[in-house]
């Protein structure tokens, strides 16, 4: 797990414990950083590689959309220097 990773697992593990969330879960073919299965939502931390593949990623996004799941994706810098706002990102998305 990356450090971008560790911190927002930290995060939502103590902003919402009644929520289950599971880390590297499985989605279709896809593996997605976090997943909160009962509202359908996956999470992807990004770091800079993800910027040259671009195509790749939108075509994950499609899959996992038809597995009947949203992606909200942040990039590792936004998750260390942001960590709040990425929190409330994601706390909207769960509400």
């Amino acid at each position: 797990m990356t450090d971008a990773e560790r911190i927002i697992w930290r995060a939502l593990r103590e902003t919402r414990p009644d929520i289950k969330i599971r880390r590297q879960h499985p989605v279709g073919r896809y593996v997605v950083d976090f997943a909160i299965p009962a509202r359908k939502l996956a999470i992807e931390i990004d770091g800079g590689q993800h910027a040259l593949s671009v195509p790749a990623d939108n075509a994950r996004t499609r899959n996992l959309s038809k597995h009947g799941y949203r992606v909200i994706r942040f990039w590792n810098n936004d998750v260390i220097e942001n960590t709040e706002g990425v929190l409330t990102t994601i706390l909207t998305e769960i509400e």
